[in-house]
């Protein structure tokens, strides 16, 4: 696949433009979105990476078209699960309503340029150590069967990570916010406000989601610029996703179990791929190993899109079932009080 330039710079003008506009429009005033605001522009964003897949698909072809579409509704996929996160660090540093919109966007910003960085590290290893494979599909494995237990502790507690342990330790924290400032003047002495702790709190867990996320898109496509688009444009609608499914994402019970399987594939497929590029002189001697056929983008893309409707489906039954129970069971206690009686 080959990049010109000016298509870089078209991309990357895009994305810093819809960054200025996401600071200048929204963030500025600050203010909770509603429902519909959310709403409406998740959808816009999602209009915006869809747009950019057509084109990629119109310009170089089905097979890097459909290279983007998996990886950026992996990227999604794996957003919602980071939204987990941003709820219980939102409820630990208890950041006002008005002034989460802020929090977020500045996270994901630090968290989208750290990202980029990431990518060129890992594009340039792919480029000159194939052995880069098996250590990207052992750990996407690994982080598959993670992701299951933490489904199955349901721990929903959020903690410090080392960044933020080190940040404490070492800047001296106002006790309360002052209203959206990330510094202010207490007893004559400039201290660092909570709302500059929990941001650097959402983008220090944003890049952690990173470890796992990068290498697994480029288990879909090995193209840098298919993986830094499908990673920008997921990463610019978190914000209103995150207001638009606040409260509905309790209801989501089986997504981690989905997410799992859909590392676990990726990683295998990456594993699959590493013995068909195989050098390691201890692997078939240094030969390629074809033995293993290795699914094609269509593939991965059914199954991510199959395993993503199971689990929500599972989910939304399960959880419906759950609240008739619920409501039967307040149904008939006043019944079981009053015979008592």
């Amino acid at each position: 696949m080959t990049v010109p330039v000016l298509a870089w710079v078209l991309t990357v003008g895009a994305i810093v433009a819809m960054l200025a506009f996401d600071y200048v429009g929204h963030v500025r005033t600050p203010h909770a979105p509603s429902l519909k605001e959310a709403a409406l522009w998740s959808a816009v964003y999602v209009g915006i990476a869809i747009v950019f897949g057509v084109i990629v698909w119109a310009v170089w072809g089905g097979t890097y078209g459909g290279q983007y579409f998996a990886g950026y509704v992996t990227e999604k996929s794996l957003s919602i699960d980071n939204l987990f996160v941003f709820v219980l660090i939102m409820s630990s540093f208890r950041v006002p309503r008005e002034y989460q919109q802020k929090v977020l966007l500045v996270g994901i910003t630090v968290a989208l340029v750290l990202r980029t960085v990431f990518i060129l590290v890992g594009a340039a290893a792919i480029a000159n150590f194939s052995w880069v494979f098996y250590l990207f599909g052992l750990f996407l494995v690994w982080t598959a069967i993670a992701q299951v237990r933490h489904a199955r502790a349901d721990d929903e507690e959020y903690h410090d990570n080392a960044v933020l342990r080190l940040v404490r330790r070492v800047l001296p924290t106002s006790e309360s916010y002052v209203e959206d400032r990330l510094t202010a003047k207490v007893d004559g002495k400039r201290l660092i406000t909570p709302m500059l702790i929990v941001m650097i709190a959402i983008g220090s867990a944003d890049v952690l989601f990173a470890v796992d996320s990068i290498p697994a898109i480029f288990g879909l496509t090995e193209e840098t610029f298919l993986v830094f688009a499908a990673n920008a444009f997921s990463l610019l609608g978190l914000r209103q996703l995150f207001f638009l499914v606040d409260g509905l994402l309790d209801r989501l019970v089986f997504l981690g179990y989905g997410l799992a399987a859909i590392l676990g594939f990726i990683g295998l497929k990456l594993l699959v791929h590493a013995l068909h590029t195989n050098e390691l002189p201890f692997i078939n001697g240094g030969r390629h190993v074809d033995a293993v056929p290795e699914p094609s983008t269509a593939v991965s893309l059914g199954v991510i899109v199959v395993v993503l409707a199971i689990t929500t489906v599972a989910s939304l039954l399960r959880d419906r079932r759950a609240r008739a129970a619920r409501a039967t069971l307040n149904d008939s206690t006043p019944n079981e009080t009053a015979t008592l009686r």
